[in-house]
């Protein structure tokens, strides 16, 4: 199993940044820019026309890793890094045509926000349904550090886990605002489900595959997304990150591991709602400068110390790797290792 999870990373490495050799200047020549928000900060501006999409990258290395180190999997009747990936490319597809939307009107506007949440919302239905009738979940909540199960009604378990898939998908979304932020948050949490399947046997072989693909899938875009950023990953990658976190989650049965590894996530998403939310209460007040919480920090925060976007990059990998590890320590006895 190590060499087939090594191989994934590096494969994964080689291929993404490799891609990104040739996608990055076809972006560009294509003029495939980035629109910003007009009421972001103000320096972000100046980031207009920066090529999006490159997701992309790390979506190929992905697909390239899945089907050639995971192709004795598949011989061998396992196929549990076929059904993340084909659910994450589902989300990539849905980010796709809102940047391909955005790319169209020359605005930052792309799908409404209902069309996007419903079909995210079939599609984390859809693929609830299959991890189920595969027998990849079971109805049962898993409790990390009390290491205890909870049987749920099949009804209630399906529509918790649609929630879960949605809410994840948006929140890694919401991270993808500064060079090199959701990439370098999202490594940690790869590594930490390559660990589990390290950890727990050769019948998590599948998953540690597609998790090790996309850390070095990553880990090679972040050549072109640190700061300054020569690309940006785009909704097309953003929702395909949120999925296959979402799905790795689901497919190790322990959806609530998500509120300790994607911390972050949750921090971001809880930022936005609340932001929002005290604005209409208050007729026009807020809590945060702006939301989601690394405009926050950028801006200011409530100490007045302005964040650089490196810094912010070092901030949130290292809160993600500290997660990371508190959240293998509560999975540790699962299985009574």
């Amino acid at each position: 199993m190590t060499v087939r999870l090594t191989l994934s990373f590096i494969i994964a490495f080689l291929v993404s940044s490799g891609v990104g050799a040739f996608l990055v200047p076809w972006l560009r020549k294509i003029k495939a820019g980035q629109m910003i928000r007009e009421d972001g900060p103000t320096w972000h501006m100046s980031k207009s026309g920066t090529p999006t999409m490159g997701g992309l990258m790390f979506i190929a290395a992905c697909v390239f890793v899945c089907l050639t180190v995971g192709f004795q999997s598949m011989l061998d009747g396992d196929y549990g890094h076929i059904f993340l990936l084909m659910f994450a490319l589902i989300f990539g597809a849905i980010g796709f045509l809102d940047d391909y939307e955005k790319l169209k009107r020359k605005k930052n506007l792309g799908l409404t926000a209902k069309t996007k949440f419903l079909l995210q919302l079939v599609a984390a239905m859809a693929f609830t349904y299959l991890l189920r009738r595969f027998g990849y979940v079971t109805p049962s909540l898993y409790i990390p550090f009390w290491n205890v199960n909870i049987p749920m009604s099949e009804p209630l378990y399906f529509l918790f886990c649609s929630f879960a898939v949605v809410s994840t998908v948006n929140a890694v979304n919401l991270t993808d605002g500064v060079d090199g932020l959701a990439s370098g948050t999202s490594i940690p949490v790869c590594v930490f489900f390559g660990a589990v399947t390290f950890l727990w046997g050769e019948q998590y072989t599948t998953l540690g595959i597609f998790a090790s693909a996309l850390a070095g899938g990553l880990l090679g875009f972040l050549l072109y997304n640190y700061n300054p950023a020569k690309v940006f990953m785009g909704d097309t990658g953003s929702l395909f990150l949120g999925g296959a976190i979402v799905g790795m989650a689901l497919m190790t049965n322990m959806p609530l591991i998500i509120l300790v590894l994607g911390f972050l996530f949750v921090l971001e998403a809880l930022s936005d709602v609340i932001q929002v939310a005290y604005f209409k209460l208050s007729h026009g007040k807020r809590v945060f400068k702006m939301a989601p919480f690394h405009h926050h920090l950028e801006l200011g925060g409530w100490s007045g110390k302005k964040w650089s976007e490196k810094q912010l990059f070092a901030l949130f990998t290292g809160i993600s790797v500290l997660c990371a590890v508190i959240s293998f320590v509560g999975i540790y006895n699962r299985y009574g290792f």
